[in-house]
C-alpha cells in the first residue's frame, strides 16, 4: 500500500475519536445525542482530511504515520477541551485550522530542507532572542515567567524556539561533530571528553540554567538542554556527554533551588504535596492531580462524570490529569503510547535518512515531542517536579499546537525529501555510522563510551 494511502487509513481510524467522544458527552449530558455536537468533530475530520490532500500533492512519499498520530492526540485534546471549557475547545480549533495551515505553507515553500543548513546561525540568533525576550518582557503566569502578553493575546515564545534551536544543533553538530569527538582520555574505561570540546554543552548547560533562574520554570531548561543532549549523543555515540551533561543539569538544578526561594517551592511542593502546610497553596495542584488519577482507576469515571475541573489550570498544565480520571489508566495509557509511537516512529525515520543534518534534525524533533510529553505528564504524575510547559497537540494553547504542527510539517518536509544518495552521501565522511546510529540514541548501535 503507497505511503498516502495507509496514512488515509489511519487518519479514518483516528477520526473515530472525536465522534466517539461528542456521543460519550451528549449521553452524559443531555441523555441523548444531539446533532448539534457533530459539529466539531466533523470540523476535525475536514481539517485533516485537506490536508492529507495537501500531502498527496506535495510530498507523495512523506511518511504515513506521524500526520495520524498527531491527529489522534489532537483529537483526544479537543474532546478533553469540550469536556473542560467549550468555549477554549472552539479556540482550539480555530488555532488548530491555523496551524494546519502554516503547516502545509512549510511544506509547499520548504522544497529542500538541507537549505536550513545555511541559516543556522540566524535561526538560533532569533530561537534565543525568543527565549530571553521573556526574561525581560515575559508575563508571569501560575508562578513561570513563559509568556509574551499583546492585549488579549498570549505568545510563549519557548515553543518556536524549541524548533529553531533543534535545527541550529542539528546543523551545528552535523558540520563540527568531527572536531567534537576528538580523542579523549579513558577513565575506568569510560572516555572523558577534553576540556575543550566542552564548549557547546558548558554554553546549552549556562543557558538553561539561566531559564531555570529567570523564567522560573524547570520544564524549559530540562526541555532544551535535554534536546541538545539528545542530540549531541546521536552525533558523537559518546555517553560521556551525556553522563557529564547530567551531572551538570542535577548540580545546578539543586544549586538554583537552594538559592532561589521560586525553584525551591516547586521542588518543596513536589517532595510533599501533602504537607498540611502548602495542600491548600504551592502543593494544590499536584495534590488534586493525584486524586485525579486516584479517582480514575483502571477504566475511568467516565467523560463529565469525574471532576477534573476543580484542577486550576487543568485545560493548559493538568490534561493528563483530566484524561487520567476520566479517561482511567487505559486512556492515559493509550496517550503515553501514542507518544512512543511518534517518538519511535521519528527515530526510525532518522535511520533512514541519508545525510547528517538530516539525521540530527530528526533525532531533535523525536527528543521535543517525547521529551515535552514526559516532562509534563511526569509532573501530573509527581515523577518530576511541575513546570510550565504543555502536553504537545492536546493542552490548549495556540503557540504550543501551532509550533508543534510546524515540527510536523519539518518531520514530514525530511522524511519525504528525495533520496538523492550520490549528492549527499558525500557529505556523511567518517563516522557516518555513528550518526546513522540514531541507533546510537535508541541503543541499538555499539558507541564509545
Amino acid at each position: 500500500m503507497r505511503p498516502r494511502w495507509k496514512e488515509a487509513v489511519l487518519l479514518a481510524m483516528a477520526a473515530t475519536v472525536p465522534f466517539l467522544g461528542w456521543v460519550s458527552l451528549d449521553l452524559a449530558r443531555e441523555g441523548r445525542v444531539t446533532a448539534s455536537g457533530a459539529l466539531y468533530p466533523s470540523l476535525l475530520a475536514a481539517m485533516f482530511l485537506l490536508t492529507h490532500l495537501a500531502l498527496r500533492f506535495l510530498r507523495p512519499e512523506a511518511d504515513p504515520l506521524p500526520l495520524p498520530l498527531a491527529a489522534a492526540l489532537i483529537s483526544i485534546g479537543v474532546v478533553v477541551l469540550l469536556r473542560l471549557n467549550p468555549h477554549m475547545a472552539r479556540l482550539q480549533v480555530i488555532w488548530l485550522g491555523i496551524g494546519l495551515a502554516c503547516m502545509i505553507a512549510l511544506v509547499a515553500l520548504l522544497k529542500d530542507y538541507r537549505v536550513l543548513e545555511r541559516y543556522r546561525y540566524t535561526l538560533a540568533i532569533v530561537g534565543l532572542a525568543l527565549l530571553i525576550s521573556t526574561m525581560f518582557l515575559g508575563r508571569e503566569v501560575n508562578g513561570a515567567r513563559l509568556w509574551l502578553v499583546f492585549g488579549p493575546l498570549r505568545f510563549q515564545p519557548s515553543e518556536l524556539a524549541k524548533v529553531l534551536l533543534a535545527i541550529f544543533f542539528a546543523a551545528y553538530l552535523a558540520e563540527r561533530k568531527e572536531l567534537i569527538t576528538g580523542a579523549g582520555k579513558y577513565y575506568h574505561g569510560i572516555n572523558l571528553p577534553r576540556l575543550r570540546d566542552l564548549g557547546p554543552l558548558l554554553t546549552m548547560w549556562a543557558l538553561s540554567l539561566l531559564l531555570l533562574i529567570f523564567q522560573r520554570d524547570l520544564g524549559s531548561s530540562l526541555l532544551f538542554f535535554g534536546i541538545f543532549l539528545a542530540v549531541l549523543y546521536a552525533a558523537t555515540s559518546r555517553a560521556s556527554f551525556v553522563v557529564v551533561g547530567l551531572l551538570l543539569f542535577l548540580a545546578g538544578a539543586v544549586l538554583t533551588s537552594l538559592a532561589f526561594s521560586h525553584v525551591r517551592a516547586r521542588v518543596d511542593a513536589w517532595l510533599d504535596p501533602l504537607n498540611p502546610e502548602t495542600v491548600n497553596d504551592e502543593s494544590y495542584q499536584i495534590a488534586q492531580s493525584l486524586f485525579a488519577f486516584a479517582e480514575g482507576g483502571l477504566s475511568g469515571t467516565g467523560l463529565a462524570r469525574g471532576h477534573p475541573d476543580i484542577i486550576p489550570f487543568v485545560e493548559t498544565d493538568f490534561a493528563f490529569a483530566a484524561v487520567g480520571e476520566e479517561l482511567g489508566l487505559i486512556g492515559a495509557s493509550a496517550v503515553v503510547l501514542l507518544f512512543l509511537v511518534f517518538a519511535g516512529r521519528g527515530l526510525y525515520l532518522a535511520l533512514r535518512c541519508d545525510d547528517d543534518f538530516g539525521k540530527l534534525l530528526l533525532v531533535g524533533l523525536a527528543t521535543i515531542v517525547f521529551l515535552q510529553a514526559f516532562i509534563i505528564m511526569g509532573g501530573d504524575t509527581r515523577l518530576v517536579p511541575l513546570t510550565g510547559i504543555t502536553l504537545p497537540f492536546i493542552s490548549y494553547g495556540g503557540s504550543s499546537l501551532v509550533s508543534n504542527l510546524l515540527l510536523l510539517g519539518l518531520l514530514l518536509c525530511v522524511s519525504g525529501a528525495p533520496r538523492e544518495r550520490g549528492a549527499h552521501r558525500g557529505k556523511r565522511g567518517r563516522g557516518a555510522e555513528r550518526v546513522g546510529g540514531v541507533g546510537t540514541a535508541t541503543g541499538m548501535s555499539g558507541g564509545r563510551g
